[in-house]
């Protein structure tokens, strides 16, 4: 998919955000900053289950002291994915009076709407550009419709009021959203910060409001733009309305990082947040990240709850073994598998997939013949169906170094008998 607005290329500590680079994927710890063994841990999570830009809440001393410690830790590990301070109402102080967090940083977020009103807001401000420029760090300039600049919205409304065809509040909110984007990152360059270490945002809760915004961002800037829902909420209607706003922008080409802002559930991962930004951005085609399963997702004739399990297992199998596998494998993200419950679609679906198993459903011969690139491979059968299907998938990932990179599927299927 071709963008539609083109951006400035912006790097955050070594990773390329906007230009011709792919969508990125960020992420934000909930832990005190302060806790440095806490934020490593959930650090570590992150970046483990993708996440290419972490930020972090840096809103005390303690939080700014810790930020070097946990940036060395992290190093030693091997973590070098880039780290975001995010400031709010102090960031002019904490960048000044603790230059070491300053420095360990990978970019700034400054919210106009937190640093208070009139010149001593620009004043603020001015001292949070002057340590990006000191320190060589981008900044994302990014505002929320809950923490707006206040002047500015009173501002607008104003005019709004006096005018001979008065817009609605909402419309008025908007404009003030994109205006205060608009009008912070110019005053950014007019302090010295290059165009190209700006990434701009303009989060609401709303899908609409989001879309008009951020279309209008893109309509007058070339600043890269991060995309979300501030508060998307909890479970499945987080996922949802997020995957709704950020699949209908980038499909016009808009965005150059995203994040879902999930609300965790009881005892609810932080990862999730990750993997709902993956599966959009896969099942968009602007990027991949594992082999896709197709699943059947049950009916009358498949009263055994086995293919569910099956599913289950082949995801998780894959999900462990991926680390490894994207290191050995170049190109095994392409993969399609298919786990199919009877022989209604089963075939098919299998024949469809480059490894694909079609399970028995009620009443039906209890075996399940797996084919491989599109041909009867082998038929399974007894308790050990998951085991040996994973190890079949392991079989054809090891024979073909590139899934899906060659077209001759003769070759393919002979190199994996050859490889048992």
């Amino acid at each position: 998919m071709k963008a539609t607005h083109q951006t400035q290329e912006v790097f955050v500590g070594g990773v390329g955000i906007g230009g011709e680079h792919p969508v990125r994927i960020q992420s934000m710890t909930n832990t005190e900053t302060s806790n440095a063994a806490e934020t490593i841990k959930q650090v570590r999570a992150l970046a483990r289950a993708g996440s290419e830009l972490i930020r972090l809440t840096v809103n005390t001393p303690e939080a700014a002291k810790a930020v070097p410690h946990i940036k060395e830790h992290l190093l030693k590990e091997g973590i070098t994915n880039p780290l975001i301070g995010d400031f709010h109402f102090n960031g002019h102080l904490l960048l000044v009076d603790y230059p070491d967090c300053a420095a360990a940083l990978d970019k700034y977020r400054i919210n106009p709407g937190t640093i208070h009103g009139g010149k001593l807001r620009d004043r603020r401000f001015q001292k949070m550009i002057e340590a990006a420029i000191r320190h060589k760090k981008p900044v994302r300039i990014g505002v929320n419709w809950g923490s707006l600049d206040r002047g500015l919205l009173a501002e607008l409304m104003d005019e709004n009021a006096k005018s001979k065809e008065p817009k609605s509040d909402k419309v008025v909110l908007c404009d003030a959203m994109v205006k205060s984007v608009l009008e912070s990152s110019l005053l950014a360059e007019h302090y010295g910060l290059p165009a190209d270490r700006i990434i701009v945002s303009a989060k609401t809760s709303a899908i609409d409001d989001l879309i008009f915004v951020n279309r209008e961002i893109a309509r007058c800037s070339t600043y890269p733009i991060h995309l979300g829902l501030t508060e998307a909420g909890l479970g499945i209607k987080g996922v949802v309305v997020s995957t709704v706003a950020l699949t209908l922008l980038l499909q016009e080409g808009i965005g150059n990082t995203i994040r879902v802002s999930l609300t965790p559930g009881p005892g609810g991962l932080r990862t999730d947040e990750v993997r709902v930004c993956q599966e959009v951005l896969q099942a968009l085609g602007l990027r991949k990240f594992a082999p896709a399963i197709s699943a059947c997702p049950g009916c009358g004739r498949t009263t055994s709850t086995f293919f569910v399990e099956l599913a289950a297992k082949v995801d998780g199998h894959i999900r462990k073994r991926m680390p490894t596998w994207k290191t050995q494998y170049p190109g095994v993200e392409n993969l399609r598998i298919a786990v199919m419950g009877c022989v209604v679609n089963g075939p098919g679906e299998s024949k469809h997939a480059d490894i694909g198993i079609s399970l028995p459903g009620t009443n039906e011969a209890p075996r399940a013949p797996v084919y491989v690139d599109g041909a009867h491979f082998a038929t399974l059968s007894g308790p050990t169906i998951a085991e040996d299907f994973c190890a079949i998938i392991e079989k054809y990932i090891a024979a073909n170094p590139a899934p899906l990179m060659t077209d001759d599927l003769n070759q393919r299927m002979r190199g994996m008998k050859g490889a048992g």
